[in-house]
């Protein structure tokens, strides 16, 4: 047994089952033994990867974009360019060699990160010495100033709560102790907040909320509107509507039990992007836009037939292939979504 699992046994004898959200919190970011907190794991040695470490196109043409947004604006400095859950520094890098390209972005840029893991940003100032980072752990902590944000794969790995529907109104789904490990257990609770649903939901039916995921949606929102520039770009996999048990837990590529090796999995959720809109206060919320969508419209072909030209043999194949998971509706094209939010005073980013 690890040191997490009698944590977790002893915390759940003492205070009953926790909810869905006190579990992938406790996994994910104890301070001692949870995910993110002791390992970088990002790539085929770890659990997971994500867009910007499938190629370089995905930060390339995000960095494009943020240029693009900066300059339609006018051009402000300084700003703050920011991203939530980094990584290991890859797309930050790719959108600083990109968007560097346009005059007066890279001077003008402050380059703040928002992360918690303190093996990550290790990996993030070694991939961004160049550029000078600094580090929060939480958005509220970002600087004041115009904002240009991105957020990839960061919404899914919030802790959610998981509600059951019964006839008179919801059961929270929470973790409890069953035999000598862990199982699911129910309990009746009041969820005003969730009243809207009963419209679209029947007995038996199962939805999540976030309620971290509206806060941070908020606050970008606040500080959007605030300083009447800047952009957020959100990119995750998800839809407008949460329905369904969506979390999963990933260990060495391979899916495993949600309950399983706490503190060794990655654990994420679907995100729900219908509710980060409807929290993101006086800013405007773009049409949600399905990821390979919007990167064609960005121009991510004309990028990969010129990569293309350069590279033969396996190189040549593993660009194709990484271009069609990068865009194609089977791979991450319709599955990711992306989100864009922006001041009132602004007009809706390109690629929406």
């Amino acid at each position: 047994m690890t040191a997490l699992e009698e944590k977790l046994k002893a915390r759940i004898a003492a205070e009953g089952p926790m909810g869905m959200d006190g579990w992938m919190a406790a996994c994910l970011t104890d301070p001692e033994h949870g995910y993110y907190t002791t390992r970088d794991p990002l790539g085929a040695a770890g659990d997971f990867i994500t867009a910007p470490e499938i190629s370089q196109m995905f930060g390339e043409m995000i960095g494009l974009w943020l240029a693009q947004v900066w300059m339609d604006q006018g051009g402000p400095a300084p700003f703050v360019l920011a991203e939530l859950g980094p990584g290991r520094g890859t797309l930050m890098a790719d959108i600083l060699r990109a968007a560097g390209k346009a005059p007066g972005f890279a001077e003008a840029a402050q380059v703040v990160l928002v992360e918690t893991s303190p093996a990550l940003k290790a990996v993030q100032a070694e991939a961004l010495a160049g550029f000078a980072p600094r580090w929060v752990e939480r958005v509220e902590q970002l600087p004041e100033g115009p904002l240009y944000l991105v957020a990839n794969e960061f919404f899914d790995a919030l802790p959610v709560r998981q509600f059951i529907r019964v006839e008179d109104g919801w059961h929270e789904r929470c973790v409890g102790l069953e035999g000598e490990g862990f199982g699911f257990a129910t309990r009746p609770v009041q969820a005003p907040e969730l009243d809207y649903r009963l419209e679209d939901t029947a007995p038996g039916d199962l939805v999540e909320t976030c309620a971290e995921a509206a806060k941070v949606a908020g606050e970008i929102g606040q500080r959007l509107a605030r300083h009447r520039a800047g952009v957020a770009l959100i990119v995750d996999y998800g839809d407008v509507l949460s329905k369904g048990d969506t979390v999963q837990a990933l260990r060495a590529h391979a899916p495993v039990g949600v309950l399983e090796a706490p503190g060794e999995a990655d654990l994420t959720a679907h995100v729900d992007f219908g509710a980060l809109a409807a929290a993101r206060g006086p800013a405007e919320a773009a049409p949600l836009t399905p990821q390979g969508v919007f990167l064609e419209r960005l121009g991510i072909t004309a990028r990969a037939q010129a990569l293309a030209g350069r590279l033969t043999g396996a190189a040549l194949s593993e660009h194709i292939a990484a271009h069609r998971r990068l865009t194609h509706p089977e791979e991450m094209g319709r599955l990711f979504k992306c989100l864009a939010l922006h001041p009132s005073n602004t007009a809706t980013p390109p690629g929406f």
